[in-house]
């Protein structure tokens, strides 16, 4: 008998090859491991965003009851009564943004490519702020701040608070209670948000990228410009949201490091719900807010040119 068998024998039936369609149990799985994670969204996101647009188009008070009657014009009077409080909080969340993002890319940059062995010791320190509450640390900025202390100091023996105090950003050689002291509250809680995204885009970076532009005798400053930094910009974008969304909504740092002149939208919300009680009116502001953001954050991630976001 012979040992090698033909083409026929050999090949399995045309049966087995046939592929199975998998069961419609094994179809759903997938569907049902989304189901949770949908249920959060609903329940902790969707119904209180319902529940806010109704809100803010209903009238009366807390003593006679709100009514949804379809009141759209508390939108325009919110607008026009707080508008310097929203251009306000643009404006300090702008300015903590672009500070994180000069602060942190140095620092992300140096933990990427330059750290070594010390990587992880500079990664906890860079979360380590998060071991404390947000209100402690918010709270820790007023002896920084105070007018006796070191910094203080050290800012008016090198004269940049003339400078402050010139564009309105500080009041003599006061810092505490003024714009300044708002927008070092926001810079320092936000910085980590900042520096994780870019630490994550510039560690993924293929460091042959960097030898091939040394083979071509390009500088320092060219490898910079023309290799690392544009595959870095998922980083910053990712970084820029994170900073810019939450600190445009902030009021704790205003609320504790500010004073009435320095008061954010963030401020204004938490008054009508908790001291005028005016629900409509918070709601309200807080669709335009959200409106505002949204529209802001859209057109900076289109002239980005990216949406690889990490």
């Amino acid at each position: 008998m012979s040992a090698t068998l033909t083409k026929e024998e050999a090949a399995p039936p045309a049966a087995e090859l046939v592929l199975r369609k998998p069961s419609r149990r094994k179809r759903l799985v997938p569907y049902w491991l989304l189901l949770p994670g949908i249920l959060w969204l609903l329940v902790f996101f969707v119904l209180p965003m319902v529940y806010q647009a109704s809100t803010s188009v209903q009238t009366g008070s807390l003593e006679q009851g709100f009514e949804v009657t379809w009141h759209f014009q508390t939108y325009w009077e919110a607008f026009q009564e707080y508008w310097p409080q929203f251009v306000r909080s643009l404006l300090y969340a702008g300015t903590a943004t672009v500070l994180c993002l000069l602060l942190g890319y140095p620092l992300a940059y140096l933990i990427a490519f330059r750290a070594g062995r010390w990587r992880n010791l500079l990664l906890v320190l860079v979360i380590a702020p998060f071991f404390t509450s947000f209100l402690i640390r918010t709270l820790a900025w007023k002896t920084i701040l105070a007018d006796d202390s070191i910094v203080v100091g050290v800012l008016n023996a090198l004269h940049v608070l003339d400078v402050t105090s010139w564009i309105g950003w500080t009041e003599g050689e006061r810092v505490l209670a003024t714009p300044m002291a708002v927008v070092c509250g926001l810079t320092y809680n936000f910085l980590p948000f900042m520096i994780l995204p870019l630490y994550t885009s510039l560690e993924r970076i293929d460091g042959r990228l960097h030898e091939a532009a040394k083979d071509l005798y390009a500088s320092p400053a060219t490898t910079f410009r023309k290799v690392t930094f544009p595959l870095s910009m998922p980083g910053v974008v990712s970084g820029t949201l994170l900073t810019f969304i939450p600190a445009s909504g902030d009021y704790v740092n205003a609320e504790l490091l500010g004073s009435t002149d320095t008061r954010m939208v963030g401020n204004v919300i938490q008054s009508q719900y908790l001291r005028i009680l005016d629900y409509p009116t918070a709601a309200a502001l807080s669709f335009i807010l959200m409106a505002i953001v949204l529209v802001m954050v859209t057109v900076y991630i289109r002239r980005a040119g990216t949406e690889d976001l990490v």
